[in-house]
This record gives structure tokens, sequence and C-alpha cells, in this order.
């Protein structure tokens, strides 16, 4: 199990370490860095104290603690990808209506 922990902890520190350079490069706002540091660390913890979740686990009658975070993995999967797909078809619109918008103004240019 040691080598699982320890695998989780350099995985947090990874995310950690990319998430403050992603900030630094303005690439992402405070916000997000903290959203992503506090996944991170909580991440890390769990990975280091994985019986922390156990009463969790128990109350929610999982059989495993492994049960349960592949579960909630799947679900944050399938949240992330809804949220990407609601980001992208509202840019996708957006394009289509600046589109229309300069071809209309193109054609009354064109006309006049």
């Amino acid at each position: 199990m040691l080598g699982v922990q320890i695998l989780g902890v350099i995985f947090g520190l990874l995310i950690l370490y990319v998430s403050f350079v992603y900030m630094k490069k303005r690439e992402f706002t405070t916000k997000e860095f903290i959203f992503w540091a506090a996944t991170s660390i909580v991440f890390m913890i769990l990975s280091i104290f994985p019986h922390l979740v156990d009463p969790l686990v128990k109350g929610l009658k999982f059989g495993r603690t492994l049960d349960f975070f592949i579960v909630l993995s799947f679900m944050f999967l399938i949240a992330t990808n809804f949220y990407t797909y609601t980001i992208v078809r509202s840019s996708q619109n957006k394009v289509e209506e600046l589109v229309r918008k300069i071809a209309l103004d193109d054609v009354k240019n064109r006309k006049q």
C-alpha cells in the first residue's frame, strides 16, 4: 500500500506545481489555483490517510473504500465532461452568431 500512497502524493504535488505554474503564467485565476491546490492537497491527504473516509464509506454501504473512490471518480469525470461540453457549446454558439453577423455586415457593405 505504501507504493500507492507515494504515487498519490507525487501526483498531488505534480498537480499543485502545474497549477502554480499556470497561475504564474496568468492562464489560471487565483480562484482556479485555489481550487486545484485544495483538490490536490485533499487528494494527497486521502492518499496518505485513506482510513479517514471509512465512516463515510460504511455509512453509504460501500463494500470497500476503493469502490467508493471509483464511484466518486466516475461522478467527477462525468461532471467535468458535462461542464466542458456546456462551455464548448456556448463558445460554438457565440462563434456561429459572430460569423452570421460578419457575413450580414459583409453583404451590407458590398451593396453600398
